[in-house]
């Protein structure tokens, strides 16, 4: 229970750090949320837990090809913005589009005998 808080507690920290260097620097924030340390951490953890690498490496695999359908997001979404559509309808279409991707990248992975 309390390696479930701290796992907890410190992803929470993590955003946190995003959210207020974001305040000062946009571009500073940015960086950093473009690092993989959630993943990095859920690696490790997910080792520590389990000691199985080849979780592991089904894992980080997962994660490449989870990761490719969000990138179009990140140019879509302030797009939206610019264009004059409300934070809330903007962070919506983009969310609704990540979603159809996501399964998209199912779907085409599944054709290739990709399990993921």
């Amino acid at each position: 229970m309390l390696q479930a808080a701290i796992k907890a507690a410190l992803s929470g920290i993590l955003v946190m750090i995003v959210a207020e260097t974001s305040k000062r620097s946009p571009a500073f924030g940015a960086l950093v949320a473009s690092l993989p340390l959630i993943s990095i951490l859920a690696v490790i953890w997910l080792w520590n837990d389990t000691g199985d690498t080849v979780r592991v490496a089904n894992h980080l695999e997962a994660t490449f090809f989870y990761v490719l359908p969000s990138l179009p997001m990140f140019l879509v979404m302030p797009m939206l913005l610019r264009g004059g559509m409300a934070f809330w309808a903007a962070l919506g279409a983009s969310v609704l589009m990540t979603v159809a991707l996501y399964g998209l990248v199912v779907f085409v992975a599944s054709r290739f005998g990709i399990q993921l």
